[in-house]
């Protein structure tokens, strides 16, 4: 028999552990590109896109079919004991389309956390050093070592005690918070002066756009000194691609806008409309430097999410999504801009491709996290997700899939405009 959603809230509250249970109340039960039904039948728009999971929507027809196909073949084998077409086909298409250094070679793995887990451990091999230098508002998983990456204690951190060592933090360019590309270059710089001696620093991870940090991209002359920085003392430049990956903001990687090119690019989320994989790629030398069997998991790049994988990269072409990405984010742009002069609470509105997002502020134009969480709130109550994000909690991100219809797209975006009416009327 079917549940509600107060019978499955039930469930969750007896079972489901306070750490890892959502505050929502409605459980999905089924989904269509930007549309979510809930288990009561509620039809629910998604602007969050399992965040930014589905730049191509749910349940997507050529990646269900291609998963539908793999279940019917093989569903596991561990790829280290008996590999498959899948695994070695994924590495050849992500070599070919992953703009690093010289000839890339690839490993795949499970979640973003464990990509970048596995970045780390390249850049120790490859380089014979231990520091690695993160950025402030940078968001790199849940695992022990990407917990120390974050650039945010709470919530990923804040209650499990000491963090590994040897992660270095430097300031990310955000203006409007006060930090200039200047500024932020002469932070790097001096981390690696009292903190992070070059000498022993193996690598520097960034997010070319911030994702839970707020969704600012870096200028790219910002990532271009990075890439010297890191040139001129040995160090590997690692790219964390997870959220801002596979078309979100125009490009298959954010790093594109740049021309910089990394030694490590990591990836996941959109890269297999919604089933788990991820992946490091990174230039042959480095990606080699460990031993036989130092890198690998169970159920590293699982042969079903492996023909998910394919699927989407023939979506990506076949559906122009990274042309569609652009024409959504300049959608998104110009209504920005018109919020941003009708409501005082809006400010900051960007835009890179369709990774967009807008802060929320008090009359005196600092940070409002309670009213960026009162709209999420509020939307959700409406037929609306909508997810806050951003180093003070006051900024909205749009992550619909890039595939939404018209339609639905403006019916969203309404919801959001009456709400700003709302909360400034």
């Amino acid at each position: 028999m079917k549940m509600s959603n107060a019978q499955l809230n039930e469930l969750k509250q007896k079972y489901v552990a306070n750490g890892a249970a959502s505050p929502a109340t409605q459980f999905a039960d089924r989904a269509e590109n930007a549309i979510i039904w809930d288990a009561d039948g509620n039809r629910i728009i998604d602007f969050a896109g399992g965040i930014g999971v589905l730049n191509i929507g749910h349940c997507h027809p050529k990646v269900v079919e291609a998963v539908r196909e793999q279940l019917g073949r093989v569903m596991h084998t561990c790829q280290t004991v008996i590999p498959y077409e899948g695994y070695v086909k994924v590495a050849e298409k992500l070599s070919q389309l992953t703009p690093v250094r010289g000839h890339a070679k690839v490993m795949l793995v499970n979640s973003g956390a464990e990509a970048l887990e596995n970045a780390v451990k390249v850049a120790r091999a490859a380089t014979g050093k231990n520091n690695v230098i993160c950025f402030d508002g940078g968001y790199h998983g849940r695992t022990f070592m990407t917990m120390a990456m974050n650039g945010k204690v709470a919530p990923y951190s804040a209650d499990f005690g000491s963090m590994p060592g040897n992660v270095f933090r430097a300031p990310y360019p955000v203006p409007f918070h006060g930090v200039s590309e200047e500024d932020a270059l002469r932070g790097l710089k001096m981390t690696l002066k009292t903190d992070a001696n070059p000498k022993d620093t193996a690598a520097i991870v960034i997010e070319p756009v911030l994702g839970e940090g707020g969704f600012y991209p870096a200028p790219a002359s910002f990532l271009k000194a990075v890439r010297e920085i890191c040139d001129e003392h040995g160090m590997l430049m690692i790219v964390d691609e997870v959220q801002s990956g596979f078309g979100r903001t125009g490009k298959l990687f954010a790093i594109e806008h740049s021309g910089v090119q990394p030694d490590i690019i990591t990836m996941a989320k959109s890269m297999a409309g919604g089933m788990p994989i991820s992946a490091l790629v990174g230039t042959a030398e480095h990606m080699d430097a460990s031993g036989p069997n130092s890198l690998g998991g169970t159920y590293s790049g699982s042969p079903v999410s492996c023909a998910a994988v394919l699927a989407v990269l023939e979506v990506l072409e076949e559906e122009k999504i990274l042309e569609k990405s652009q024409a959504l984010g300049e959608v998104l742009g110009q209504r920005f801009t018109q919020w941003q002069q009708r409501f005082g609470c809006v400010e900051n509105v960007r835009h890179l491709g369709s990774m967009a997002a807008l802060d929320i502020v008090s009359a005196d134009q600092a940070p409002d996290a309670e009213l960026a969480a009162a709209l999420c709130r509020r939307a959700r109550e409406k037929g609306l997700i909508l997810l806050s994000c951003g180093l003070y909690g006051n900024t909205i991100r749009f992550l619909m899939p890039v595939t939404i219809e018209d339609n639905i797209l403006e019916e969203g975006l309404a919801i959001v405009e009456e709400l700003l009416e709302e909360v400034t009327a």
